[in-house]
């Protein structure tokens, strides 16, 4: 249990912990990988622009490379604003349009005929996105619905079928393994090491693909909560607009935030339930600091316990049929 929890249990210093990171890269990096640099996937976003600015602590620009990989649906701002964080922190840069992978292995055409099932007029022009309800006002069932928008602009949002929604899903996941392996062919050619970029938030509740987003050689910010890599991102000067942006998924072609796809909750909110469930701390404390009811938390620590455990598959490691004999 912690005493004390109020609205300043996320806070850290800043600059103490930046150091922390710095050092702890340098060895792993360095020492335990024996590679030469890092390569980071930016997405114009808080957690990559800060991974981004940590190497560059911990390496110097020189020996840090940022990799911009947009394909069809990416939201312009996305590069735009990574271009930024790549100036800013002046580190090389390359961007890798994945968009004719993507058209190679069927990802756009096998989730056309996903999302045709359940609107048979889907097509050119269109634009979809996942979308789920608040947890707040769910009755304790996670229901994603499919929103899409016709060339005219009429929006229409309908329920799902399990086998549509997971096509919908496996399609749009090549996306982010299309990006791994671009990041893995850059780190190969230069002996760099991956950073990855999830946060606390994403890490424990399952929000990345595996062998997609989730993989990677060093977790700069993994035991951070996503209200604790937005105090970093102001320590380490990351463009205002930036740390104004909204988390975002950029991965639908209609614009989508993190929170109606995954986490249907704010995220501050949601670290603040986390951090207090982790801590063993009453859902009456974390409501009068959250400012929800406590029956609201309890409905949030349900949703966090319920991910947990989908989540549990995507940390898996491969299992051997038979353990190997020790060497």
């Amino acid at each position: 249990m912690i005493s004390g929890f109020g609205k300043d249990a996320l806070m850290l210093d800043a600059r103490v912990e930046v150091d922390r990171i710095v050092e702890a890269l340098r060895q792993q990096v360095f020492g335990t990988l024996r590679r030469r640099g890092v390569v980071v996937g930016l997405s114009g976003g808080i957690d990559s622009s800060v991974v981004a600015a940590l190497c560059v602590g911990a390496f110097g620009k020189d020996k840090v490379l940022g990799i911009f990989m947009p394909e069809s649906h990416s939201s312009g701002d996305s590069l735009r604003l990574g271009r930024v964080v790549a100036s800013q922190l002046g580190i090389d840069s390359i961007v890798e349009d994945i968009t004719p992978a993507l058209e190679g292995i069927g990802a756009y055409s096998r989730q056309i005929e996903a999302i045709r099932t359940v609107i048979p007029a889907y097509g050119e022009g269109w634009k979809c996105k996942l979308v789920m309800t608040s947890v707040l006002e769910s009755n304790g069932i996670n229901i994603t619905r499919l929103t899409v928008e016709d060339p005219d602009g009429k929006v229409d949002t309908v329920r799902l079928p399990p086998a549509t929604y997971l096509q919908i899903v496996a399609a749009t996941n090549y996306k982010q393994r299309v990006r791994k392996m671009t990041e893995y062919y850059h780190a190969d050619r230069l002996n760099y090491a991956v950073a990855g970029t999830p946060n606390r938030l994403e890490h424990d509740q399952g929000f990345f693909v595996k062998q997609g987003d989730g993989i990677a050689d060093v977790l700069p910010i993994v035991h951070l909560y996503k209200t604790q890599v937005y105090q970093l991102a102001e320590h380490l000067g990351i463009d205002a607009e930036i740390r104004r942006r909204p988390p975002t998924t950029d991965t639908f072609s209609m614009a989508q935030s993190q929170e109606e796809f995954y986490f249907a909750l704010p995220y501050h909110l949601t670290d603040l339930c986390l951090f207090g469930l982790n801590h063993r701390i009453s859902a009456n404390e974390v409501a009068a600091v959250a400012g929800l009811t406590p029956d609201e938390v309890q409905k949030v620590f349900k949703d966090i316990e319920s991910k947990r455990r989908a989540a549990r598959y995507l940390h898996a490691r491969p299992l051997p049929a038979v353990q190997m004999d020790e060497a």
